[in-house]
């Protein structure tokens, strides 16, 4: 003879077989993800647990992800290098381009939605300006990484170059003070 319970039945936990304290209530529920029916513990009226054990991984997943998590804080963050970085969802066509963490540099992603397609992994999103979070489209090139080495040289040439005539003009100013300073001290 089968005896059906129904939802919401509550019992002692020694009269369902729990071992333990004898006083625990418990309560037949139906589990959120699945429904499959079982013996809760009631903790202040209310089931302990509202999934099973098989459930409760993937709905705590997708309760807590993104904007549903208590500490999102919009999906935008500088990393340690100073670049921007924003988080992706699955279900973006630009999801093959993140890291193990679900983020990617604002720069390759304005540059992969300028182009329509997702970057390689080889192509480089270099700024033109050198700062890190200024990702205007008109701030941004796309090049390999032989040639953004090539743009690194040379730029570190010219901005030594340009220290080097700033000196030079400082000393030439110097050397024409004095010249006149000694002139002057000539005809005294």
């Amino acid at each position: 003879m089968v005896i059906e319970i129904k939802l919401g039945t509550v019992k002692r936990g020694q009269d369902v077989g729990y071992k333990g304290i004898v006083s625990t209530k418990v309560i037949w529920h139906a589990c959120e993800g699945c429904g499959k029916e079982r013996w809760v513990t009631l903790r202040a009226g209310i089931p302990m647990y509202t999934t099973c054990r098989k459930c409760a991984p993937k709905l705590k997943r997708g309760l807590h992800y993104g904007q549903n998590n208590p500490a999102w804080k919009g999906g935008r963050h500088i990393d340690g290098g100073g670049y921007v970085q924003i988080k992706i969802l699955p279900n973006d066509f630009f999801y093959s381009m993140v890291s193990i963490r679900g983020y990617i540099p604002e720069h390759r992603l304005v540059m992969a939605k300028h182009l329509g397609r997702c970057l390689h992994g080889w192509e480089i999103v270099h700024h033109k300006n050198h700062i890190k979070d200024d990702n205007r489209i008109e701030n941004l090139q796309l090049v390999t990484d032989d040639r953004h080495k090539q743009i690194t040289i040379l730029e570190n040439r010219i901005n030594w170059l340009e220290k080097r005539v700033t000196l030079l003009e400082a000393e030439n100013i110097l050397l024409k003070q004095g010249n006149s300073l000694s002139n002057s001290m000539q005809k005294i």
